[in-house]
């Protein structure tokens, strides 16, 4: 049976895996990848099958089955580095100052009528102090939460 994806490895590439397998402190990850494709090598002699390879190295063998062949679509520094996301994470929706004031408005009394803060009670109150120009009841909510704080 022919098989798709080669993995021959150089000496310099070689040693270019033995030193990130031998840095102080390295991804569980780029160890597995490093392993596969030194497992791989068929300029070693012959290479075990894609199942033992995945147990040798402790992943499933799709996980070989696409570190193989990102080595031979990408190259040896493709697969051994991680890809940057092309688009950024959203940006925070509270800002510090801004989560700051709304934190020391949930911990001041309530406003007359009301025994006790209410995540709608704060949330049209921040609008109406203008700390945000508009903000939902769920960002409010997330950001007493990431601090402990319970409005009963």
């Amino acid at each position: 049976m022919n098989k798709k994806y080669k993995v021959e490895l150089n000496d310099l590439q070689r040693e270019q895996i033995n030193q990130i397998l031998h840095a102080p402190k390295i991804a569980k990850g780029l160890r597995n990848r490093c392993l596969i494709l030194l497992l791989a090598d068929e300029s070693q002699g012959a290479i075990p099958k894609q199942l033992e390879i995945a147990q040798r190295v402790g992943v499933s063998d799709v996980t070989v089955y696409h570190t193989v062949k990102s080595y031979v679509n990408d190259g040896l520094e493709a697969t051994l580095s991680y890809r940057q996301s092309p688009n950024p994470g959203r940006p925070a929706a509270l800002t510090g100052e801004e989560e700051a004031r709304v934190i020391a408005l949930a911990c001041s009394e309530p406003p007359e009528g009301y025994a006790r803060w209410t995540i709608r009670l704060l949330t049209h109150r921040v609008i109406e102090l203008n700390i945000m120009e508009s903000v939902g009841r769920e960002t409010i909510r997330q950001a007493l939460k990431k601090r402990n704080l319970s409005l009963t």
